[in-house]
């Protein structure tokens, strides 16, 4: 739900780049790694799926309850949840 073509492109590319760390945990797998590597490497993506998911989210409360919302609420509610949002998801 982003706004614009240059936020859906670095979505995108955070996309790309999660799938790229799901295919070294893959790889990690299937040959003989070390069990903490591949604890760093789900770690990793972890993190980067919380990070899309906390962008996306922010994007969804801007718009849908502050912006383009029939009800909005206020500006500042607003940016307490999405700190909130982002403060559970790390």
């Amino acid at each position: 739900m982003p706004q614009n073509e240059r936020e859906t492109i670095k979505l995108l590319q955070r996309v790309r780049k999660l799938r790229g760390q799901l295919d070294a945990v893959e790889r990690s797998l299937s040959g003989d790694q070390d069990c903490g590597d591949q604890l760093m490497l789900l770690a990793a993506v972890r993190g980067g799926v919380n990070s899309l998911m906390a962008e996306v989210l922010e994007t969804h409360i801007r718009f849908h309850l502050v912006d383009g919302a029939k009800e909005q609420i206020a500006p500042e509610l607003a940016e307490d949840l999405i700190d909130l949002v982002r403060a559970y998801l790390k």
